[in-house]
């Protein structure tokens, strides 16, 4: 461990300059400086290209001598060994005459590793000619001519430096293509590349070369792919994954057996990457051979192992995500039926052989997915305590968090179909207290790097939890309820754990309700009862928008954002819905599902949502939400037009003929009386809130609702329910004429006593219609006592009006000079 060691055994990780080498060459204490063309040509490429040259050299004196006929195959084989020799002997003798000089060469054109590498690629040459040109050699004898060669090279690596190290990696991981037999054996052959493995990865080790450990792993994983399939073969496949994680483990993995020393104890890409392919190719073989009970012995070893390792060393967390995933993947291929991967049938695996559901998780999937979840779930929680760095947290908190939440919906699937299952609930109930056992407990511990982080995706976790276990057990409305539910539940936690992530929890939920809504509004279906009011639609919508509401509110305590508005908007959302619908059930006698609206219903939307729509002003005077003034304007603008639309248009009951029943109590007041009032309401409402076009938009609208519903009244009394089926009299038109009068003087009236310019406007305007009306209509179609009475009442009305105006309004005082006597005494 990095904390038992003392200085003098502090080691530099992979990928950083080791500590001066006991080769020379490889030594450059020099300080670097810039190198010129000159001397880069004189030190360097002549040496790369030297050892080339004689590299081919041999290659072609070998090629010539065979051409000529010098000597026979024996001959040829042993000169090329001598050849081989020979060239190795001169780099051991140069390397040896540097050290006992003390020049030192340039480390990347070491002469002596150069000629070394020349030597050894003529003897890998030279035993594959004996063994595939001559057969002086049988497949046995090759195979260990062949290691002993590379394996000696990778020794001699330590020494001589990368050049070596590489060639000796290609030889120690070609040698058993190059080397065939018509009966593989399986056994030795990866008892020779778990050899071959732990040499490559040893002398990464010492040397601390990151790439040659890379390039070892991807080659032993290539190997790992032969023969995957075969049923025979599963034991040496799955053993020999298992040992080369255990040789990563051993010799990378920071702070961990043999592995480098890391004071920081930081994630280690290197080794978490190692180990997460090793998983990988012990998944692939799970998969491949059915769920042979080995290869999946091996695979859930080496999760536990994985999870075992990252307790002690945080270098290979990066390991322990890519174990979860893996587990998370593997369940819910299994439980969800997925489609082989391409990956296998590319390799030509037959697709039956990687699916034998009877053979899952040994027979046991439950209590199988059961222990991974708890292995992660109760390390991840239990790592908390030593987390001294934000994604040390993170890591851990992941994979404790997802993996039982996925393992849960995957075997709910594959039990139940996403029917209805109290049982399951309960287990996702289960876990959701155990997540929020978890919070809290983070929440209390003294504070630390990635406590916050660790805090909020464990509450994240709980959440989902919830919303899983309310998905489980309850259908209908009640599922939505009870999402919306846990939005202001997440909002009160927030008041006392302020972490942003709840923030973005709480809209996320929010964000799901809200689409669910959008797409499909009918949240409780059309079984709805007949009671009015009180009915499911009551409960659909109207929980959900207190709920929405009152998060809305707690999260603007704290910040007026995306979060508070995105509730807020939610609660009009659902509170128009809640009102639209429950006047559609109450007008269609119960029925949600009927098609089309009636003049009764679009009264109704447009009183009662006038009342929202005030409703809405005042909260945006009192709180500040800036989304209750945008949705007060915006349903106010939509009101509106749908008035002029369906009061005007399409609903007319001038233009249907539908009957609007008897006298004053009728559908003229349902769909135009109570509207005008409410709209009166809003003008009235916003008069100081408000751009001054947008409260005259709404006193027009007003007036003009007013004054039809008072000529639709006139109409009513005189001609009953049927207003197209008689012609207009006079007496009705000397009627208009007279109420519109007394309509317009009344405004006058309440505009003076409330000093409002607005109503004295709006008095005029009836006034001067009605002016219009009897001269233009009223002289052409009244005759006799009628005729005279309309415009004798027009003249008296105007008078007072005037009267009211000089007197009340705009008084004048006069004086002597005016021509007129004043007043004496």
């Amino acid at each position: 461990r990095a904390e038992d060691k003392g200085p003098a055994d502090k080691e530099a990780e992979f990928g950083k300059a080791p500590p001066p080498d006991t080769a020379i060459g490889a030594a450059g204490a020099r300080p670097a400086k810039q190198i010129g063309i000159e001397e880069r040509f004189g030190t360097q490429w002549v040496v790369w290209v030297g050892g080339i040259a004689l590299t081919l050299g041999g290659f072609f004196l070998l090629r010539y001598s065979i051409e000529q006929g010098w000597f026979g195959p024996g001959a040829r084989v042993l000169l090329a060994a001598i050849l081989a020799a020979a060239l190795a002997a001169a780099g051991e003798f140069l390397r040896r005459n540097e050290r006992g000089t003390g020049f030192a060469g340039i480390s990347s054109a070491h002469i002596p590793s150069i000629l070394t590498a020349a030597g050894t690629a003529i003897a890998f040459a030279d035993v594959y000619a004996a063994y595939a040109l001559y057969d002086f050699l049988d497949p046995l004898a090759a195979f260990v001519l062949l290691s002993v060669v590379a394996l000696g090279t990778l020794a001699a690596a330590l020494l001589y430096g990368p050049v070596l190290a590489g060639l000796g990696l290609v030889g120690a991981y070609l040698t058993p293509a190059i080397v065939s037999t018509d009966a593989p054996n399986y056994w030795a052959l990866y008892v020779y590349l778990t050899i071959a493995t732990a040499a490559t990865l040893s002398l990464a080790r010492i040397r601390r070369w990151a790439w040659l450990a890379i390039t070892a792993v991807a080659g032993a994983m290539l190997w790992s792919l032969a023969g995957i399939t075969e049923t025979g073969a599963v034991l040496p496949h799955a053993l020999y994954l298992a040992a080369g994680y255990g040789l990563v483990a051993l010799l990378i993995a920071p702070n961990f057996m043999l592995g480098p020393i890391d004071d920081k104890n930081e994630v280690d890409p290197l080794s978490s990457a190692l180990l997460s392919a090793y998983l990988a190719g012990a998944t692939l073989l799970m998969l491949a051979t059915g769920y042979n009970d080995a290869a999946t012995l091996v695979f859930i070893s080496g999760v536990a192992v994985t999870v075992a390792i990252s307790l002690r060393t945080n270098a290979t967390l990066g390991a322990v995500l890519a174990a979860a995933l893996l587990v998370m993947w593997v369940v819910a291929r299994w439980a969800f039926s997925m489609n082989t991967p391409e990956i296998l049938v590319l390799a030509g695996f037959p697709r039956d052989a990687t699916w034998h559901t009877d053979r899952f998780l040994f027979g046991a999937p439950l209590a199988v997915a059961t222990g991974l979840a708890a292995l992660f779930g109760a390390s991840g929680f239990l790592a908390q305590r030593r987390c001294r760095q934000t994604i040390v947290a993170v890591l851990w908190s992941l994979p404790a968090v997802a993996t039982p939440l996925v393992l849960l919906a995957s075997l709910y699937w594959r039990a139940a179909a996403f029917e209805t299952s109290l049982p399951f609930a309960a287990v996702a109930l289960a876990l959701a207290a155990l997540f929020v056992f978890a919070t809290e407990a983070i929440a209390k511990r003294p504070s630390c790097p990635g406590q916050t982080e660790a805090g909020g995706i464990f509450a994240t976790g709980a959440v989902a939890a919830l919303a899983l276990a309310l998905s489980l057990a309850l259908e209908k409305g009640w599922l939505t309820i009870a999402l919306s539910a846990m939005v202001p539940g997440i909002a009160w936690v927030h008041t006392r754990r302020p972490w942003e992530v709840l923030r973005w929890l709480a809209s996320i939920v929010t964000g799901l309700v809200l689409f669910r809504v959008v797409l499909f509004p009918d949240v409780v279906g059309g079984d709805l009862g007949r009671t009015p009011i009180v009915n499911w639609l009551l409960y659909g919508y109207g929980v959900p928008a207190v709920a929405f509401a009152a998060a809305g509110m707690m999260l603007r305590r704290t910040a007026d954002d995306f979060a508070s508005r995105l509730a807020d908007t939610t609660a009009v959302v659902f509170m128009v819905l809640l009102v639209t619908l429950e006047i559609h059930h109450f007008t269609g006698g119960g029925r949600i599902d009927r098609m089309g609206v009636t003049l009764a219903e679009i009264g109704l939307d447009l009183t009662l949502l006038l009342v929202v729509t005030i409703g809405l002003v005042h909260l945006s005077k009192g709180n500040g939400s800036p989304v209750f003034a945008w949705a007060a304007k915006g349903l106010a603008l939509a009101l509106l037009a749908y008035a002029a639309i369906g009061l005007g248009l399409t609903h007319n009951p001038l233009v249907t003929g539908d009957p609007v029943g008897g006298p004053v109590f009728n559908l003229v007041l349902l769909g135009y009386g109570l509207p005008a009032v409410m709209t009166a309401g809003l003008a009235y409402s916003v008069r100081n809130a408000w751009r001054r076009r947008y409260v005259t938009m709404a006193v027009v609208a007003a007036l003009v609702l007013a004054l039809t519903y008072v000529s639709l009244e006139i109409r009513t009394l005189f001609h009953g329910p049927e207003l197209t089926a008689h012609k207009t009299t006079s007496a009705e038109q000397y009627t208009y004429s007279a109420v519109w009068l007394l309509f317009g003087t009344a405004l006058l009236l309440v505009g003076i006593w409330a000093k409002s310019a607005t109503l004295r406007a709006c008095s005029a305007f009836v006034v001067g219609l009605t002016i219009v009306k009897v001269f233009v209509i009223d002289m052409a179609d009244l005759t006799g006592i009628l005729r005279a009475l309309s415009f004798l009442g027009l003249g008296a009305v105007l008078i007072g009006i005037g009267w009211f105006y000089q007197r009340l309004l705009f008084p004048k005082r006069h004086t002597a000079g005016d021509g007129e006597i004043p007043d004496e005494g």
